[in-house]
């Protein structure tokens, strides 16, 4: 990546916030490109997100998730998700998933956690990125620490079901659907996490 010596990166000249939300501002932008082209665009800035993808072995030494089933007001649906959220100010990426981990799920991690990667989840018009964490091993609180106006099922899931279902009825969260290459593409080199 040349970044803004590339011949197709576009140069900034103004940006004004046109709305201030709870949960993400909308700019709009000015850019001119190297060829000459002015326009406006629009960027929404969002905090950063992380996922969390917590692995362990069931009783019967299966290779299972924790995941959350929950109502998701932007499709009106309830979906089956990895614990996610929002990185909150003066936090790493790092520290807020381990706090959603247990706030979500009441799980803290009893092993390694990885940093699986992170992605801009729409590069066209918005600004943050979301970051993917593997938590192998857990060890149970027995309790969640849910945010005001949260309401979750925790549930525990084979993995294989999991790798089967994502992207089909409740699983149909595209982040997940990102959680999960990740993870195909670490368990590739770690068989252990698929058997």
């Amino acid at each position: 990546m040349k970044g803004q010596n590339d011949p197709l990166f576009w140069q900034t000249l103004e940006r004004k916030r046109v709305y201030n939300g709870k949960i993400f501002d909308i700019c709009q932008v000015e850019r001119q490109s190297t060829a000459g082209q002015k326009g406006e665009f629009v960027e929404v800035n969002a905090p950063q997100w992380t996922t969390v993808l917590p692995w362990f072995r069931s009783e019967e030494g299966e290779p299972s998730f924790v995941m959350v089933r929950q109502y998701r007001h932007g499709s009106n649906s309830v979906v089956v998700e990895f614990p996610a959220g929002t990185v909150d100010p003066n936090e790493t990426p790092y520290e807020a998933a381990l706090r959603e981990l247990e706030e979500e799920t009441g799980y803290v991690p009893a092993g390694k956690v990885t940093k699986l990667g992170s992605v801009s989840p729409n590069p066209a018009f918005m600004t943050n990125r979301v970051y993917f964490y593997l938590v192998e091993g857990l060890f149970d609180k027995k309790k969640q620490k849910l945010d005001e106006n949260e309401q979750l099922e925790i549930i525990i899931m084979p993995v294989e079901k999991v790798l089967n279902l994502m992207g089909t009825k409740e699983f149909d969260n595209g982040i997940m659907m990102i959680a999960q290459a990740y993870f195909v593409r670490y368990a590739q080199n770690n068989l252990y996490l698929l058997n």
